[in-house]
């Protein structure tokens, strides 16, 4: 029994144990500076080689990211008039009934 117990406390130390103490850059990086430095060169070596292959240059993906925000904008302007009609065109039915409606609901109250 007491060699059972010995290796159920063993065990139980392993399950219970605090993982190796990492300094805040390591928590930050999730990996030791180093080897997140060789990962990014790398990936970068070979996403730029793609880009390359494929005839894609970094200001092509400026041009093409500011031409996106800047047909957000317009569209999203036009999009917020085509909204605002459509809710003054409602409000010109819904309002006066909702005024009607709320002048007989205090009438029934009285």
């Amino acid at each position: 029994m007491g060699i059972e117990q010995e290796d159920m406390s063993l065990a139980e130390s392993f399950k219970t144990r605090e993982p190796r103490s990492q300094n805040g850059l390591t928590a930050l990086l999730g990996d030791t500076p180093g080897r997140v430095v060789v990962r990014l060169v790398l990936l970068s070596l070979f996403v730029g080689f793609l880009m390359a292959l494929f005839g894609v240059s970094p200001q092509d993906l400026l041009r093409g990211a500011e031409r996106m925000v800047s047909g957000l904008f317009d569209d999203g302007f036009a999009s917020v008039r085509q909204i605002a009609g459509y809710i003054l065109t409602g409000a010109i039915i819904v309002v006066p009934i909702w005024i009607v409606a709320r002048l007989l609901a205090m009438g029934k109250k009285r």
